[in-house]
């Protein structure tokens, strides 16, 4: 192993650097860009350390797939049927990693791993209700289950559909508070309505607060409980919704085994 080799590797090793960006180690100072790059196409070419990307790499023994899906776009976290699962709300295990974030819309493969990260792009604003995982370098973040709840019902096609997030929904132990603040800051009504609808119909506990907020967001226009299938003559008036899945399968869908 050449100098430079061991320099650019006992800069991973001092800084924990098991997943690092060239902008990184030019940061660090103690080689050049020149050096940089041809220190790296030898350990990429010998697969010690494993390109991810232009300009982003991890380490060939490391293998925490949500640490390396968080750092390759800006403000990521893990969400939709992913953090479903992830949370415990659902057994279902969905064979593509859903990350939120503000950069990148597209479909992309780790490399060495067969994992496929499915990235959605949303508005800065969307980004909140988010835990920290790890530490230092190892960090990666995952939306909080209101805010998993909240993610799903308002783009319900990356989490799995309306069996899974009902499902979810019913097994959550949700905080009132934090759900109100959450549908205040999305901003969507319709969401809040459903979400509403489905505490009540579901007898959820300790959401009372909650249901009389989404009460309380109702306008003169029905919605579709579910968007994408043919409305039906079954209007609940109190919460304005075409339910046009009936109660039984609604409440079916909680309660499937679990």
């Amino acid at each position: 192993m050449t100098k430079k080799q061991k320099i650019l590797l006992d800069i991973l090793e001092q800084n924990g650097w098991d997943v690092f960006s060239h902008e990184m180690l030019l940061s660090e100072g103690s080689l050049s860009p020149s050096e940089i790059w041809e220190t790296l196409r030898f350990l990429t070419k010998n697969k010690i350390v494993i390109r991810i990307e232009k300009g982003k790499y991890y380490r060939n023994n490391f293998s925490d797939e949500n640490v390396i899906a968080c750092f390759i776009a800006k403000k990521s976290s893990v969400a939709y049927w992913s953090a479903l699962n992830m949370h415990g709300l659902t057994e279902q295990f969905p064979n593509i990693l859903f990350v939120q974030n503000i950069q990148r819309s597209d479909k992309f493969k780790i490399p060495e791993t067969g994992l496929t990260i499915k990235f959605i792009k949303v508005k800065q604003e969307k980004i909140f209700g988010l835990k920290s995982y790890g530490y230092g370098n190892h960090t990666w973040q995952m939306t909080d289950i209101e805010k998993t709840i909240v993610d799903c019902f308002d783009l319900p096609q990356y989490s799995g559909g309306y069996p899974e997030i009902i499902k979810g929904f019913y097994n959550a132990k949700l905080n009132a508070n934090k759900l109100i603040r959450y549908c205040k800051k999305t901003g969507n009504h319709s969401i809040t309505r459903r979400l509403g609808f489905l505490a009540e119909l579901l007898k959820k506990p300790n959401l009372d607060k909650f249901i009389d907020f989404s009460l309380s967001t109702i306008n003169e226009s029905y919605i579709l409980f579910e968007n994408g299938i043919p409305k039906t003559n079954d209007i609940n008036k109190k919460w304005k919704i075409y339910v046009n899945l009936s109660g039984e399968e609604i409440i079916g869908m909680a309660k499937s085994i679990y």
